[in-house]
């Protein structure tokens, strides 16, 4: 388990930080890109948690702890006989997404356009996480171009950036329905 007794430790002045295995490598590594988006992300769906109650609070609380999971995962790089076993993100989180999306998209209505991020506040929330949950995912293909990762990463983030805009679009429903695109409205 993690234990700080010191918050600033002077290591990361000189533009360097420590990944998971102890590697110290630049701050604008694209490794600490990656993990620094999901940082961003997940400080999004606390926002976002400001407007949820019940199951989508809940959801939004699992899921803010997967992303530390994810974010220790990419911390972490992959070698062959690591000192210890790494935290890694692993199918049954790809799968819990998967259900929570076909739930939520069961009761909601087919898509008649291109929805714009806006509508109730939570729904404009949600739909500023799936932005930042995409960047992450350009973040991390960008990553893996360059070093091995565990490839069950990339599908957790593409898969929480669809769960995030059928949560939007559900949050919607219940405030009066998406705002869609009106292919040039104002020309």
């Amino acid at each position: 388990m993690v234990k700080l007794t010191r918050i600033y430790t002077r290591t990361g002045d000189t533009g360097q930080t420590g990944l998971g295995d102890g590697t110290r490598v630049a701050k604008t590594d694209a490794r600490v890109t990656a993990f620094g988006t999901i940082d961003e992300l997940n400080a999004v769906l606390g926002i976002c948690r400001l407007h949820a109650a019940g199951e989508l609070d809940q959801g939004l609380a699992r899921i803010q702890n997967d992303l530390f999971d994810v974010g220790a995962d990419l911390c972490t790089p992959e070698v062959d006989d690591p000192p210890y076993e790494p935290l890694r993100v692993v199918e049954g989180q790809v799968e819990w997404l998967e259900q929570a999306i076909d739930a939520v998209n069961a009761h909601l209505e087919p898509l008649r356009s291109f929805v714009l991020p806006a509508g109730s506040p939570a729904a404009a929330h949600l739909h500023h996480a799936r932005t930042v949950a995409r960047r992450a995912e350009r973040d991390i293909a960008e990553l893996a171009v360059h070093t091995p990762i565990n490839e069950v990463v990339p599908q957790y983030i593409n898969r929480l950036s669809d769960y995030l805009f059928v949560l939007a679009r559900d949050a919607n429903r219940e405030a009066g329905g998406d705002v869609l695109w009106q292919p040039g409205e104002h020309r």
